[in-house]
């Protein structure tokens, strides 16, 4: 179908900053909002937005997910979105207000512009288009609302188990062409005795590279040396040395500079007495396919990678928290096995937090096919499917893919300071997603298409 994805464009501007604005990042768990009161508020914006499309929205009772439907039939195709977002605790590096929306140089930026809300909104508007071009869903259509994806999928798999299942869908969470093939995503927390030398504090979430991590410590003198004769970057206020990195997704880790793993290098040799520090430094280092624990983990899905999220060291205890991505072809078994045994080396103990297997969807899947077809009547690129380590709802149900919102000549700001979406880009995937919804739903047209 060709239409004029321009003429929704303030509209869906205005949409994507209403979620935008809306901080929602997990927090304590109140009635009704089980991940805080700004996830549940930003659930309500996106059902009110999408009954003024002409949807008919519902919330779960207690708060879990929500979701959005048009059109008649049997058969249910979803589109699988989440609400929340990760934290933006490095907000010194944005030049905007991560939580109020800003267009500026032709894009929206805003913390949740590109993960997930503005992808969200352009599937939204390519419905939206349809509907306005005579289209009748001769199958229902869902969009689904997830409430804390960047962390346990709660929301989700709440969905799962009281919901009506889709038959196939897509999540607009990824990048084009789409991705059939997702890593197994292993979240752990080591555990150890504590330490009376150094407390430190460092990290927001497992999926995200830190790009800091500061100490103030009594040998700060040493540190700043190890650092310098590393080559790490760092600043010194307030007798507190920060070490400074480069955030990235946990999927891609080999895009960031892990602030914590630079710390621990150089302050290890410092700390007597914590057995963290040495696992950091001495097995983890500064790398990040975790060979010195697994070794060579690699298939058609790429390398495993291990990114250590955050940490937590004090008298009391030591925490370090890992984020692994298993190749598909891999067991996961082996790696816990490999690492247990690793950290049991220097008295740590293995925690799993969370596990995601992985997923392959067949390039003769119907779902792949249609996506595939509709990227080479829309766009001139190459619609070969890919593989990644990142985690999406694709995982939640069978006969899923993640398809978008990332071109591939676009930049992945995603976790990062200044997140943002291109606008052009936001049009074009609304044309897209237009093309997609039209080929997976297969219903009559009024005429217009």
């Amino acid at each position: 179908m060709k239409f004029d994805s321009k003429q929704y464009e303030d509209a869906m501007i205005k949409d994507i900053e209403t979620l935008v604005n809306i901080p929602s990042v997990l927090a304590e768990s109140v009635d009704g909002a089980p991940f805080g009161k700004e996830i549940r508020n930003v659930l309500e914006a996106a059902c009110e937005i999408s009954k003024n499309l002409g949807f008919k929205p519902f919330i779960d009772p207690d708060g879990y997910y929500g979701y959005a439907e048009i059109g008649t039939g049997d058969e249910l195709v979803g589109i699988l979105g989440h609400l929340d977002v990760v934290p933006a605790d490095d907000v010194e590096n944005w030049k905007t207000d991560p939580f109020k929306a800003t267009v500026a140089e032709g894009r929206i930026y805003g913390r949740g512009t590109q993960d997930d809300k503005g992808p969200i909104v352009t599937a939204l508007y390519a419905a939206k288009a349809l509907m306005d071009q005579g289209y009748e869903f001769n199958k229902r259509l869902r969009f689904i609302f997830g409430t804390n994806e960047e962390n346990l999928w709660e929301g989700i798999k709440k969905y799962m188990e009281k919901e009506e299942k889709p038959s196939y869908g897509f999540t607009p969470d990824s990048m084009f062409p789409m991705i059939h093939a997702e890593k197994g995503l292993l979240q752990v927390v080591l555990k150890g005795k504590g330490n009376t030398q150094v407390n430190i504090e460092a990290g927001g979430a497992f999926n995200a590279v830190p790009d800091k991590a500061a100490v103030s410590f009594a040998k700060n003198g040493l540190l700043i040396k190890a650092l310098e004769a590393n080559d790490f970057k760092y600043k010194f206020e307030d007798d507190t040395v920060t070490v400074l990195g480069k955030a990235a997704h946990a999927a891609t880790p080999q895009h960031g500079i892990n602030a914590i793993s630079r710390l621990a290098v150089s302050i290890q040799s410092l700390v007597e007495e914590s057995a963290g520090l040495k696992f950091l430094s001495q097995v983890i280092a500064t790398e990040y396919n975790g060979e010195r624990i697994i070794g060579d983990f690699e298939d058609v899905s790429g390398k495993l990678t291990l990114n250590v999220g955050k940490i937590s060291f004090n008298a009391e205890a030591e925490e370090i928290c890992l984020d692994i991505r298993i190749p598909v072809t891999y067991k996961k078994e082996d790696v816990v096995k490999a690492l247990t045994e690793e950290a049991a080396k220097y008295n740590l103990t293995y925690n799993e937090f969370d596990y995601l297997d992985s997923i392959y969807v067949s390039e003769d899947n119907f779902l792949v096919k249609s996506l595939m077809e509709v990227l080479k009547e829309t766009t001139d690129m190459d619609p070969t499917p890919l593989t990644s380590g990142g985690a999406t709802y694709a995982r939640a149900m069978e006969n899923c893919v993640a398809f978008g919102p990332i071109f591939p000549d676009s930049v992945k700001t995603e976790h990062q300071a200044n997140e943002y979406m291109e606008i052009k880009d936001l049009l074009k995937c609304t044309e897209i997603y237009a093309n997609a919804i039209h080929k997976l739903t297969k219903g009559d047209m009024k005429g217009g298409i």
